[in-house]
């Protein structure tokens, strides 16, 4: 089996950046779950700056990945691959960033404990996509990427099923119709990061079998 770098030289800056950010997008949910446990522990706001920065560094990255895509002759992965990539990596902490912006704007009482086990489930498919991402410098190894994959899928599985009983104890909780839209709107905003991992993930999986 010819390795990536063997087949297209020893051009790491693609891999470094693209594992750069997937591991901003780790760092933006991490920073949601510190958000959800402070919140719960001192029920006042938290403020946001992290998560502007966590964005625009990962914006920084995906500029940086568009303008060495100009420049480079060569690449590591085929243009559009690493385009695609780039982009849904983007999109996660774009999306952790709205979601923490809905959090600081709701006068209620949030109901941090069910967030929580949506984050929790978060963090592990971002783990995985890290592992993936980590994965394609190394070459085609479907095996360990089918591995991550089904973690991931596990994750986005479990997500749902979350999802769905948190959405059934708002139904039947003690909630004002305006609170009800709102809190599924939240939910399901954090359920759709994960779909963004999962979407993520999907393009890792692609790129391992088209070199396969």
């Amino acid at each position: 089996m010819i390795s990536l770098r063997k087949l297209f030289g020893k051009e790491d800056k693609f891999f470094d950046l693209l594992e750069a950010s997937a591991m901003e997008a780790e760092t933006s949910i991490k920073l949601l779950g510190n958000y959800l446990q402070t919140r719960k522990n001192t029920g006042a706001p938290v403020n946001i700056d992290e998560f502007v920065q966590s964005r625009r560094k990962d914006k920084k990255i995906t500029q940086e990945i568009t303008e060495a895509l100009a420049k480079t002759f060569v690449t590591p992965l085929e243009r559009e691959d690493i385009e695609a990539l780039s982009f849904a990596l983007y999109r996660v902490p774009k999306s952790v960033e709205k979601i923490v912006e809905r959090l600081m704007i709701y006068p209620g009482q949030l109901p941090c404990d069910g967030i929580q086990r949506q984050a929790e489930l978060l963090d592990k498919a971002a783990a995985a996509v890290v592992y993936m991402v980590k994965q394609l410098r190394k070459g085609p190894q479907i095996d360990k990427i089918s591995e991550a994959q089904d973690r991931l899928q596990w994750a986005e599985g479990e997500a749902d099923k979350v999802m769905l009983e948190l959405i059934k104890d708002l139904y039947n909780g003690p909630y004002d119709a305006k609170e009800l839209v709102i809190l599924q709107d939240l939910y399901e905003m954090v359920e759709k990061v994960v779909d963004r991992c999962r979407d993520a993930g999907n393009v890792v999986v692609q790129i391992v079998l088209k070199y396969s």
